[in-house]
């Protein structure tokens, strides 16, 4: 006898074929028996509501909050029960105490600083034994590129020696060897915008070498997109390395309309035998912390360097031109637009007023200028600052979702006053926006861009599809009320229209409700 039984949903089993209609049983944590006459011992009517693998989230910021809160309501309620961590160059592990320290500071508007948090990890292998002690979804970990040269380099805008190459491409080695799935990279960040190209091939020679990919978040998205987007094919051919293209998105005017010039050159590549695919939330704006839009030699040496600087008068000026006239490559070569910058989190309550502005309106409310406004923040927040990017365009967004090498991944920060809403809604959107609304995907190519392709880019091969013998990673939602209810002004709403979520085979969703349930661990790379 299973342990549970799902009576009669309409299976979309993650590979695009049409969906079709029969029970399924789950047992021991996985899918025991797909067809009919299936007894268990708890019977769930699913007519009505179709089953699909749990929704894989490529590319996640929940490196802390899934630790520090491991039920994870925001995730296991829009259905995802596997995530990817370690993004955009910049995570938790491999450190030492000195880099730890800096991360804690440098990232806190990604992730908080949780008071009393137990850091009690400093290699890859010893961060996947923590989520090993109880978490509510599936987490997968790519070795961060720019915490990488932070520990080896430190944060200096230099080429490394020769020595320094080979401790990197040795820790490298080692973080994967422990299980990590690929390496991240980002290039608009400090110290991973540093590398040269040569530094990145030699260093996704590694993560070739164990069958890993490689996931960058590149140069620019703005003025100069493409050619950053080249810069990573090459990358990939040279190092013959796997490529996934963190949020590969086409954003700021200048990139209006070009998403078919991105797809070209993605196609050509992959015709020549490339292996490449991507990522994309379903929304306009963006988010990263507030000092990224700062230019890089601004922010070389660290966190203080870069505060000592903000608060020197001529340097500032050099800085506010160089961002407000010229566009430093911090905002993607695009000179600021300070209406387009939405403060979205602070830590200090003093500065809780200017949160859901942009930096524009609080500063025409207060009498200053939007460039000064934005250096005191960052200096009285000691940089710690998120903030929202309203840089996007719907027929890029929509052009790129239907690419054949398309997965989903939410990009979501959990901290802050009003988080970005793709945190607590990406899944559902999918569906209630761009399958239901639009007519953008049908429902079974949806489920198998946001499931089976993910799996396969990940190298799961018992997760991402409805099968006999596969992890019971299961999401049963219903068609025609399936929706975000996150907005910017409240972004923390639970999905609708998701009864049930099944994680390694235990109900993390229970008729709409959360059990807090931790059946989730580390997915590691297999050799």
């Amino acid at each position: 006898m299973d342990d549970v039984v799902l009576r009669g949903p309409l299976i979309a089993d993650g590979t695009g074929a049409p969906a079709y209609q029969a029970d399924v049983g789950i047992k021991d944590g996985r899918i025991s028996s797909i067809g009919d006459g299936i007894s268990a011992t708890r019977s769930i009517d699913a007519d009505g509501l179709v089953l699909a693998p749990g929704f894989i989230d490529m590319h996640s910021h929940s490196d802390l909050r899934v630790l520090a809160e491991p039920d994870h309501l925001a995730k296991v309620s829009q259905g995802v029960t596997t995530e990817v961590l370690g993004q955009d160059g910049l995570s938790y592990a491999p450190v030492n105490d000195e880099v730890l320290a800096t991360l804690r500071g440098q990232l806190a508007g990604w992730n908080d600083d949780p008071p009393g948090f137990d850091w009690n990890w400093r290699s890859v292998g010893e961060y996947l034994d923590r989520l090993d002690r109880g978490i509510a979804v599936n987490a997968a970990y790519l070795v961060p590129q720019g915490t990488l040269r932070m520990l080896v380099v430190g944060w200096d805008d230099r080429t490394p020696t020769e020595s320094e190459m080979d401790t990197m491409r040795s820790v490298l080695a080692q973080s994967l060897a422990e299980g990590a799935m690929g390496m991240s990279s980002g290039l608009t960040y400090t110290p991973g915008m540093y590398a040269d190209t040569s530094e990145l091939v030699q260093l996704c020679e590694v993560v070739g070498q164990h069958n890993g990919f490689y996931s960058p978040h590149h140069r620019s998205y703005g003025a100069g997109a493409l050619e950053a987007y080249a810069e990573m094919v090459d990358v990939s051919k040279r190092s013959g390395c796997a490529l996934h293209l963190a949020h590969a998105t086409m954003n700021f005017p200048v990139n209006k309309g070009k998403a078919p010039e991105l797809l070209a050159l993605l196609d050509e590549a992959m015709a020549q035998g490339a292996d490449i695919s991507l990522d994309t939330y379903p929304y306009l704006p963006g988010a990263t912390y507030l000092s990224a839009l700062l230019p890089s030699w601004a922010t070389e040496g660290g966190p203080d360097r870069a505060l000592a600087r903000l608060s020197d008068v001529d340097t500032r000026e050099r800085i506010r031109r160089e961002i407000e006239e010229i566009g430093s490559d911090g905002c993607h070569g695009v000179p600021v637009d300070w209406d387009s910058i939405e403060i979205n989190g602070v830590r200090n309550e003093r500065n809780a007023h200017l949160v859901g502005a942009s930096v524009l309106q609080s500063a025409a409310r207060l009498g200053r200028a939007p460039g000064d406004l934005y250096f005191d923040v960052l200096v009285d927040e000691r940089m710690g600052t998120s903030c929202l990017m309203h840089v996007g365009h719907e027929e890029n967004v929509q052009a790129i979702m239907k690419h054949p090498a398309h997965t989903g991944g939410s990009d979501g920060l959990l901290v802050g006053d009003r988080p970005h809403p793709r945190a607590w809604g990406t899944f559902p959107r999918y569906f209630a926006r761009y399958v239901r609304e639009l007519g953008v995907l049908s429902l079974e190519e949806c489920v198998e861009h946001l499931t089976g392709r993910a799996a396969k880019r990940l190298r799961l091969t018992d997760r991402g599809l409805v099968r006999e013998g596969y992890a019971a990673d299961l999401v049963l939602f219903d068609p025609s009320t399936i929706a975000d209810t996150a907005t910017f002004d409240q972004p923390r709403q639970q999905a609708a229209g998701i009864p049930f979520v099944f994680c390694n085979g235990v109900t993390v969703i229970d008729d709409g409700t959360a059990t807090g349930s931790l059946p989730g661990h580390s997915l590691r790379s297999r050799p």
